[in-house]
């Protein structure tokens, strides 16, 4: 959630981010009420139960004839702190659910508006071309014998694939490289739980406009992650985390699971928008004064690893209303796929300042000695999409694809993959 101080002090600030996002700025006027009701419903159970306090005290010294009337009162007293105790819990409740409804407040100069309202902040590498007509990545696979849409379906339906031989090799591949590079910046590799409690999904911002996404398991009231960030988020829950040494930072494996729910049959041809794929994941948790600057950091890591795959990319300032509801700043950077002849998303870093952290309690002691909530970052690595613009990128006119430089030893110095039977 968002900073009540903030809310009290800067609603101006707050109500622009709403209008930022395309959300309803009167959100913050109906927090803003239910903050001031829960304050003066505390107030009124705090001034009852120090009422309580003192007249517990005139009991216990009053003469043997008077007490039975004072614990008449007494009792009558304790009935109205009970009364307003509930009072307070239910005050509570309501502002946790109206400022729950806000999403986090944007960083100074992220574009407003949706989707297509996005800044383009740099372009790398050449796009490449061919003397001969290219093929998709599922053909190019297909060749390969490295992708199997139609057993998938038949396994587990639409959207659902078997990655084999080399194609299994690919995907580890690049997940190895990005571990190793992970590992080399300082990240503690974690293969984490795809299965979480609802508590650890709603405190990183999941359940929101997108649960739809989201797959649920009502028997065991566990949910499937889309993404290692709601494990490696849950992972220091309820703790207070040194930062004396910097950030802590870990690089979760994990497969994650989406339902596509809301794609309308977009990109329903091979590999690049699937019901479940691998992914690694960059997780960090930082002083907050130092959470711009590791967002820098962990996009460039995530271009570094593009460039060495010889993918052309660009960088995107993504806009305030295509944001989930945890991240004030998202940066995508979005690999050129030949055959579609436009950029798309291989992989974003989202920093979402202390907005997860406040909804988990998860806090740093502060040089004053007092605890503060942490900022958490969070940015792709690898994952199963980028052999999309591999195999489209280097492919060649027999199908074959050279293997980037930088990932053959991740594949057994294997440099070119042939069509199988050739």
């Amino acid at each position: 959630m968002i900073d009540p101080v903030l809310l009290r002090e800067s609603p101006d600030v707050v109500k622009r981010s709403q209008e930022a996002r395309g959300e309803s700025p009167d959100l913050v006027d109906a927090a803003l009420e239910a903050d001031a009701s829960r304050r003066a419903a505390i107030s009124a159970f705090e001034t009852l139960r120090a009422e309580q306090n003192a007249f517990g005290k005139t009991v216990a010294k009053a003469p043997k004839e008077d007490k039975p009337a004072l614990v008449a009162q007494a009792q009558e007293l304790a009935a109205k702190v009970k009364a307003a105790n509930a009072s307070s819990g239910e005050a509570e409740e309501r502002f946790t659910a109206a400022i729950g409804a806000i999403g986090n407040v944007v960083i100074d100069g992220v574009p407003a508006g949706g989707e297509d309202d996005f800044v383009l902040l740099r372009e790398v590498g050449e796009r490449p071309t061919f003397d001969f007509d290219p093929r998709d990545h599922l053909e190019i696979g297909e060749l390969l014998d490295a992708i199997d849409m139609q057993r998938g379906a038949k396994v587990s339906g639409a959207r659902f694939h078997f990655l084999k031989g080399v194609g299994a090799r690919l995907e580890l591949g690049i997940m190895n490289m990005g571990l190793a590079r992970a590992i080399d910046a300082g990240f503690t590799p974690l293969i984490t739980p795809t299965l979480v409690r609802p508590e650890i999904m709603q405190g990183t911002g999941f359940l929101g406009a997108h649960a739809e996404e989201v797959y649920h398991l009502p028997a065991d009231d566990l949910y499937l992650t889309g993404t290692s960030e709601v494990a490696l988020a849950g992972y220091h829950s309820d703790e207070i985390i040194d930062l004396s040494g910097g950030p802590l930072r870990y690089a979760g494996w994990s497969t994650c699971y989406r339902r596509e729910a809301g794609s309308h049959g977009k990109d329903t041809r091979g590999i690049i928008r699937v019901h479940q794929f691998d992914k690694l994941e960059m997780f960090s948790y930082v002083d907050p004064a130092d959470a711009e600057a590791e967002h820098e950091r962990l996009l460039a890591w995530q271009e570094g690893m593009l460039q060495d795959l010889g993918l052309s990319y660009r960088v995107i300032d993504v806009a305030a209303g295509d944001l989930g509801s945890s991240a004030a700043r998202k940066y995508d950077v979005e690999a050129w796929v030949p055959t579609q002849g436009a950029y798309r998303e291989l992989t974003s870093t989202s920093n979402c300042t202390t907005f997860q952290a406040r909804r988990l309690d998860i806090r740093h002691r502060t040089e004053s000695g007092k605890t503060a909530p942490v900022a958490t970052l969070n940015g792709t690595l690898a994952t199963t999409r980028w052999i999309v613009a591999i195999l489209e990128t280097h492919q060649q006119a027999d199908g074959s694809v050279v293997v980037p430089e930088a990932l053959r030893p991740y594949l057994g110095g294997l440099e070119v993959l042939e069509p199988v039977g050739k």
